[in-house]
Parts: C-alpha cells; structure tokens; sequence
C-alpha cells in the first residue's frame, strides 16, 4: 500500500500483511486503529513521539505493553474487540519495524 503508516514507510511484510487483511477492515474518514485523532494533533503522531523520547527500545516495549493491553481483559470488556484486535495488530507491526530498525543500526 502507498498509504504511510503512523510515521512510516511500509515494508514489504507490512504490504503483504496489508492485502491480506485489508478486505476485512472498514475505511473511514475518522481511522481509530491507524491514525486515532487524540493521537495525531499537532504535527507529530503520538507514537513518532514516543521513539524520539524513548529510543527505538523503549518504544519496542511500549508497543508490547500496548499489544498486551489489546489483547488481555479489555479485548472483551471494552465493547469493541474488533477495533481493539486491529489495534493489537498496529502495535504488533509497529513493534517487529522497530526491532528491523534495531537489528539492521
């Protein structure tokens, strides 16, 4: 896909993971899951932020932490598992780009 990612050019991975999972997710003018708007005021995503303050490490936790969250206790109390379940799968991908980051310096 050409569309850019919370900050980030997709791979090659993210494209084939992308297409294969795009057919069952909904498009809309307000996207919780990639671009959450309380996420992306002003002009830096919350998540480019964080790298910037965390390092690529630390943001590799965060986005486990996150992964976690999404698919602990609040994947069935929170009145919306699907959202939540592709917010599991931002962080996942997010997660394995910075450890690519990572391992390549």
């Amino acid at each position: 896909m050409n569309e850019k990612i919370r900050g980030s050019i997709p791979t090659p991975v993210h494209e084939e993971i992308e297409s294969h999972l795009s057919c069952h997710f909904e498009k809309s003018a307000t996207d919780p899951v990639n671009h959450p708007s309380h996420y992306t005021a002003g002009n830096i995503e919350t998540i480019d932020y964080l790298v910037d303050v965390l390092g690529v490490q630390g943001a590799i936790h965060y986005c486990h932490g996150n992964i976690i969250k999404y698919t602990g206790s609040r994947l069935h109390n929170k009145n919306n598992p699907i959202q939540d379940a592709q917010k599991a799968v931002w962080y996942t991908k997010k997660m394995i780009e910075l450890m690519k980051e990572q391992e390549n310096g």
